[in-house]
């Protein structure tokens, strides 16, 4: 089994954990705080520190001063002009110009083209079209195509290295199969390709060491069509994707008198057991304590931890609250398409949804207002979502690889803990590593210990029984990767 298999997580816990609710502790309240623990506890503090926030990169909070809800505000209201998206609408030829899911493709392939040419050419734009056969909400062969545009890492030796965003350009009203009718689909789901359009525009203008891929895809009110089929190519093409982020309703609905609407809290679902576990495979992370512990929920603890870096300029106290479970009840996500492929992939979600604005026809009953319209958008919360997703895009891209084959040995009885793991394949040399934990209880990660350059083990004196370890990688500008969690090892 590939250790990679296991990137680093949390515990499993109910609900939803809020970042924004995990304030540093000073060493003096951490002081206080440890004298009245149980003495197993003590030695955490003693070998390391408590995890603190990494220094802001000035190139990447630069460019997340370029994100614009001006400019999300033009993209949501352009692809509602197209009047429908419905994925079926490909296959109609009566509907009138510049109307129906076909001319939607052009225009964010036009987008695409657009920042491309303003970063010399930095943009692979590239369209994966495919006829999807007859099935419960395609009643004929339908015409689907996914635009996407890859920004190449600029070290050869990590450029393999990839991280995707995503959010799906199709809508649908109260009929799936309405291929003519009015489906502005303003929340659902033009805010998540909004999102992707945004970062494409601001990170195009970087050279992080990974490949970044930005994407919009098609057929996810019918079944996750597109992302499926492009999930299976990133498969069978041999792309190494280390997160997916699937951006799905993040307009910020605003209804009027809506009480219950958090506009400082976005939702990421992550998947607990990976899908693609086997059920040997699932067994052993039972038996580790890692039932909580994928590489989607590790993928999902990043974004909270960069979130933090850039709090600024994410406008102050915008958090990302992370959900432990895959999605929503009785919903799906295009992030699942990935996650069923063996890749680590999440999704943003608006705090509270209102189901009035969603697969509805535009219409006023008993003062009710129906409709996915761009006035009940908020432009400026779908730009704090894009801010997260570039920060992190932008973060794990310039971040050294993730460290390979992480062991805990577990020969003896003891109350010490030894890792030990290898350079990740390209690795910088000079790559530093540190080693994160938290007790076993706890949802996110508490404390760190830097490793010595050159050093690719250590024996800590915190028991290995009482706490859940990691292994991450980080260069000299602070940025990390993703963690690893230990395999055992005799």
């Amino acid at each position: 089994m590939n250790v990679n298999f296991l990137a680093s997580a949390m515990a499993m816990v109910l609900g939803a954990v809020s970042i924004a609710a995990l304030p540093t502790v000073s060493d003096g309240a951490r002081a206080k705080q440890d004298a009245t623990r149980p003495t197993s506890f003590t030695d955490m503090t003693a070998v390391g520190t408590p995890i603190r926030s990494a220094p802001a990169d000035p190139a990447i909070a630069h460019a997340l001063e370029q994100i614009s809800s001006r400019q999300i505000q033009s993209t949501i209201e352009t692809l509602v002009a197209f009047h429908t998206r419905n994925t079926l609408s490909s296959m109609e030829t009566d509907l009138p110009e510049n109307q129906g899911i076909r001319a939607a493709a052009d225009w964010i392939e036009s987008e695409f083209k657009r920042y491309s040419g303003a970063c010399g050419g930095c943009l692979e734009v590239r369209r994966d079209t495919f006829t999807e056969s007859p099935q419960s909400r395609i009643p004929r062969p339908t015409t689907i195509t996914n635009i996407y545009a890859i920004l190449r890492g600029s070290d050869p030796a990590e450029a393999k290295r990839m991280y995707l965003v995503t959010g799906h350009y199709d809508s649908r009203n109260s009929n799936t199969l309405d291929d003519h009718g009015f489906a502005p689909g303003a929340n659902d789901d033009a805010s998540g390709v909004a999102v992707s359009l945004e970062c494409a525009r601001v990170l195009s203008k970087l050279k992080p060491a990974a490949t970044l891929v930005f994407v919009a895809v098609a057929g996810e009110e019918q079944g996750l069509n597109g992302s499926r089929h492009l999930a299976h190519l990133a498969k069978t093409e041999g792309w190494q994707l280390e997160g997916v982020l699937n951006n799905d309703i993040v307009g910020g609905n605003t209804t009027p008198d809506d009480r219950f609407q958090d506009k400082s809290a976005i939702r990421i679902f992550s998947e607990g057991i990976p899908a693609k576990a086997t059920p040997e495979q699932a067994k052993m992370l039972e038996s580790l304590g890692y039932g909580s512990d994928s590489p989607s929920r590790e993928l999902a603890r990043a974004v909270a931890e960069i979130g933090q870096i850039y709090a600024a300029d994410i406008h102050g106290q915008f958090h990302p609250v992370l959900e432990f479970r895959r999605d929503r009840f009785l919903r799906g996500g295009d992030h699942t398409s990935f996650n069923e492929e063996g890749f680590p992939a999440i999704r943003f979600t608006e705090w509270r949804e209102d189901f009035n604005h969603q697969h509805q026809n535009v219409r006023t009953e008993n003062g009710i207002e129906y409709g996915d319209l761009p006035k009940f958008v908020d432009h400026r919360y779908v730009a704090h979502v894009a801010a997260l997703n570039a920060a992190t895009l932008a973060t794990l891209a310039f971040a050294p690889p993730a460290p390979v084959d992480v062991r805990i040995v577990t020969r003896d009885l003891d109350n010490n803990s030894t890792l030990e793991w290898k350079d990740g394949d390209g690795a910088p040399a000079g790559t530093k590593y540190e080693i994160v934990w938290r007790e076993t209880s706890a949802p996110v990660w508490q404390y760190s210990l830097p490793v010595k350059t050159g050093e690719h083990s250590a024996t800590l004196s915190v028991s290995k029984d009482n706490v859940i370890f990691g292994v991450r990688a980080v260069d000299g500008a602070g940025h990390r990767s993703l963690a690893v969690v230990p395999l055992p090892e005799r």
